[in-house]
């Protein structure tokens, strides 16, 4: 079967960022708005006074000290917390797909190549704008490709499942090349008013080729992919079709200021528990699978989901402390990206190999779910 290649990278990243600082303060004002208003039910014990937070708290916590966002004014706007994106007309790009092709264009610039020789394009996130059509086939059209797209969501690891499913179309023959997108607009889907999450996310996009390696030039082969599910509660978002109305008319169930389940939630402790042995007890196993010593990736550019994780993980999978950029964190920039962390890493921190030089592409998130994807530099 042939073998497949990631062959070119893109990325795009919002012109505005807001600082751990900035967030802070909205929240902090946010947060002495509310136990203004619910004085008397705070000191009769039925409600908890919203705690305020710092900077210093937020990079202990994530290791985040900044986010890109797509609308600064609405996050940070006291009265408002959450970004303003209108919605658009459906002959307009929508901006999920505006969002991919800019990415898409970069990896595309990158390949050297037509896009005729593009036979598919996957749209793998976390969150899609709507159910159909799919963005992919948006994206495909926006770009000119012909074949066949689709949407896919496996949380924050749609982009490596993404990999996995255009190697196998390419070891099939299906296509001799797929462009997969990963755009991620997660300010979104987070409530910033909750505390102990509204730091955790940023937008950005990626995009990835991935090529039959006969027809490729350079680039990185794909060694071995490997996916996981376990299902878990431990980290979920319940909006859907089914109560989109009632969200609309403020009907749905909601703690004033508090985690929603029709938004991004999280027991983090918990996920912290689950998915650091899950995810480095699957990249060792994967590894001797392959015949590789972990010891010996040269480096690792896993999801961007907290530095304390990222840091366990990679010590685990190495049997030592890593040295400096060996094991890439650029969530300190972009906060969690979900699908798109891992190729923002891999994008912007692949340089330095050596032909043979072996590294690893890893996700972990909501579902559980994870998935590994080790390269080999081309000469």
């Amino acid at each position: 079967m042939p073998n497949a290649v990631i062959a070119a990278t893109g990325l795009f990243t919002p012109d505005q960022s807001i600082s751990n600082a900035e967030l802070v303060a909205a929240y902090n004002a946010w947060a002495e708005r509310w136990n203004a208003a619910n004085a008397d039910a705070i000191a009769a014990g039925e409600v908890e006074a919203r705690t305020p937070s710092s900077p210093e708290f937020i990079e202990k916590a994530s290791g985040i000290k900044s986010r890109f966002v797509l609308d600064k004014a609405g996050v940070l706007d006291p009265a408002r917390m959450r970004p303003h994106l209108p919605e658009r007309s459906n002959d307009e790009l929508s901006i999920l797909a505006e969002m991919a092709v800019k990415a898409a264009r970069q990896a595309i610039e990158a390949w050297g190549k037509p896009v005729s020789e593009i036979g598919a394009v996957l749209c793998a996130a976390s969150n899609m704008q709507r159910a159909y059509p799919a963005i992919a086939i948006e994206v495909q059209q926006a770009l000119g490709i012909q074949g066949f797209a689709f949407d896919m969501n496996v949380a924050c690891s749609s982009a490596t499942f993404g990999v996995k499913t255009a190697a196998d179309f390419i070891a099939s023959g299906s296509v001799k090349a797929v462009l997969m997108v990963n755009p991620e607009i997660c300010s979104a889907h987070l409530n910033f008013t909750d505390r102990d999450s509204h730091f955790i996310f940023g937008d950005v996009a990626t995009a990835v080729i991935v090529e039959a390696a006969d027809q490729a030039t350079g680039g990185w082969e794909i060694l071995g992919t490997r996916l996981k599910t376990v299902f878990s509660n431990n980290i979920r978002n319940n909006y859907g079709f089914l109560n989109t109305a009632a969200l609309a008319t403020g009907e749905a169930p909601e703690t004033p200021g508090g985690p929603t389940d029709k938004l991004f939630v999280q027991q983090g402790r918990k996920v912290f528990k689950d998915v650091v042995p899950m995810v480095a007890e699957m990249i060792v196993d994967h590894a001797g699978d392959l015949g590789l010593e972990p010891a010996g990736l040269k480096r690792l550019w896993l999801h961007q989901a907290n530095i304390n994780m990222n840091e366990m993980i990679g010590r685990k999978v190495l049997g030592r402390d890593p040295a400096p950029g060996e094991n890439v964190i650029i969530l300190d920039d972009y906060a969690n990206t979900s699908s798109a962390g891992s190729i923002i890493a891999f994008h912007l921190h692949h340089q330095g190999f050596q032909p043979g030089e072996v590294g690893l592409i890893c996700s972990f998130g909501a579902g559980y779910s994870a998935g590994t994807v080790f390269v080999r530099k081309r000469a």
